[in-house]
């Protein structure tokens, strides 16, 4: 597990920096913001349209041997993406090709990786070894970007292209050599394991499909991560325009208010290391939590305020989608989980596309502090609601003491004719 995080700390940082790069050079190829999000549009569409086949790929491989060749598929694109840079031959249509083909293969690399992951650790430690991941991938982020700034000024932007490459063959070389704890489910079962009342073909993407929509602990985790992720999750947007607006702080405030924001992280990620049986109510009550202090949030006076604010919603927020992930990740049998986590990223691609858009609509209509305080007292409202209809639903109706009958003695036998009598 330590050299597993290890090479993802590489992995992480290398993949930060291409992204960061990745933007700036569309902007220098193009000199348009639009083609800059049409991009990372196009290296998010695999996600949503093959997510489902990516996962049924997972299940049906071993899956060191799957993340092995999918990291290395990775640097392959890395490296072209570099050479073509270096040589002054990359265009747009070449760009986003490889952007499309950087997105398909992470429909087969992220499930794999995070479920091998899982495998390297006891299953009592698997919230914490989550954890262990969450941390670093904040600091990955923070060191990635950093690095990349470097990286152009002294070496150009091909060289950010190369580290990353670099980075996916370290972790391919990694692999290899991990040794599970637990034992990995074996590929796509020869004997038939169907979802009760559902017809598809076992180990098919129809089925992970069928027994996600059937599991209502697993739709729950869904309706309230969706409304956190449209909602509370894109302070790069919100947050932005609160400094940069009503609080008149510029643009150097805001760097300063994503430092807090990514300190809270890494805290909330040592916390969420403690965990040990987290569920869906946990991550409920902690998406409350952190709508009601983004709603607060929103009408910080002054940035000092918005700091104090912004850093226990980070780390609410940080608990929070550690306790997720491992409920999603332990919830399904061995065997789906490859597809359940398929279905998750054709999820998660649905709200990380509708979001921003959405924000950008509401804070037309309500301006940044309007926006940040209905988004958080609608995802606290929501959580609450369906927190209160579950519990409507699963509490027995109380029996009446008239419709109830007389009452037998603990020691007697209920005879039929003493029941019709009663009756």
């Amino acid at each position: 597990m330590r050299w597993w995080s290890a090479a993802n700390l590489v992995s992480n940082a290398g993949t930060w920096m291409q992204l960061t790069v990745q933007n700036l050079l569309v902007l220098q190829i193009t000199g348009s913001a639009a083609a800059t999000g049409l991009s990372l549009s196009v290296q998010a569409a695999p996600g949503l349209l093959m997510g489902l086949f990516g996962g049924a790929v997972v299940d049906r491989w071993p899956r060191k041997v799957t993340a092995t060749v999918s990291q290395a598929a990775l640097g392959l694109v890395a490296f072209t993406t570099a050479a073509l840079v270096a040589f002054g031959e990359l265009n747009v249509g070449i760009l986003m090709a490889l952007a499309a083909v950087t997105g398909l293969i992470a429909t087969v690399d992220g499930p794999a990786c995070a479920l091998l992951g899982n495998d390297l650790v006891p299953v009592k430690d698997v919230p914490s070894a989550i954890a262990v991941g969450s941390l670093v991938h904040s600091v990955g982020r923070l060191a990635g970007t950093a690095l990349a700034a470097v990286a152009v000024a002294f070496l150009g932007t091909a060289s950010a292209y190369a580290a990353n490459g670099l980075s996916f063959l370290f972790v391919a070389a990694v692999i290899p050599f991990l040794r599970p704890v637990q034992a990995p489910p074996a590929p796509a079962p020869a004997a038939p394991h169907p979802v009760p009342g559902s017809s598809h073909r076992p180990g098919s993407a129809r089925e992970g499909l069928a027994f996600f929509m059937r599991r209502p602990r697993l739709m729950a985790l869904a309706g309230i991560t969706g409304l956190s992720a449209v909602f509370g999750r894109n302070y790069g947007l919100t947050l932005a325009v609160l400094v940069t607006g009503p609080l008149q702080a510029g643009a150097a405030a805001f760097g300063t208010v994503s430092t807090v924001l990514a300190v809270g992280g890494m805290a909330g990620a040592v916390l969420a290391a403690r965990l040990r049986s987290p569920s869906v109510r946990l991550v409920g009550a902690l998406a409350a939590a952190g709508g009601l202090l983004q709603a607060v949030a929103g009408f910080s006076p002054s940035l000092a305020i918005l700091l104090v604010m912004v850093l226990p919603m980070a780390v609410v927020e940080s608990v929070s989608d550690t306790a997720g992930t491992t409920v999603l990740q332990t919830d399904p049998p061995a065997h789906m989980r490859g597809r359940v986590l398929g279905v998750w990223r054709s999820a998660s691609t649905v709200w990380g596309l509708l979001g921003p858009p959405l924000l950008g609509l509401l804070m037309e209509l309500a301006g940044a502090r309007g926006t940040l305080a209905v988004g958080g007292l609608l995802i606290a409202g929501a959580v609450g609601a369906g927190a209160l209809l579950y519990h409507r639903r699963h509490t027995p109706a109380a029996v009446l003491p008239e419709l109830a009958g007389p009452a037998l003695p603990a020691t007697a036998t209920a005879r039929p004719e003493t029941l019709r009598a009663a009756a």
